[in-house]
């Protein structure tokens, strides 16, 4: 793949239809992205990743832990989190959509 044009109402469609919280919309070798949505008051089941991670909130609110860190997050709220630490959105009071941005791909 060469280069990549998406639609962000597209992407959450699918994402939708899938009834997943989780859409994958672009893997190369170097990175992969989707699209993460969390419902108000929904619970967050990631783990930890062998892959860096960089969350873009689009909209919505939330608190955020990764490590010792604790924050709150909300819509255009960026967030780095280094390979293998644990992390997890909680206290989601408003629904939460995030393009999560994995380098290298996730595994």
């Amino acid at each position: 793949m060469k280069t990549l044009f998406a639609s962000l109402p597209e992407i959450a469609e699918q994402r939708a239809q899938s009834g997943k919280p989780y859409r994958e919309f672009l893997r190369v070798p170097a990175m992969s992205a989707g699209l993460y949505v969390l419902p108000t008051g929904g619970t967050d089941h990631q783990k930890p990743h062998r892959e860096d991670e960089i969350y873009y909130v689009i909209r919505g609110r939330a608190r955020f832990k990764a490590g010792a860190e604790d924050r709150e997050v909300s819509g255009g709220s960026v967030i780095f989190v280094a390979a293998e630490i644990g992390h997890r959105f909680y206290d989601i009071t408003e629904e939460l959509e995030v393009l999560a941005f994995f380098a290298p791909a996730e595994t």
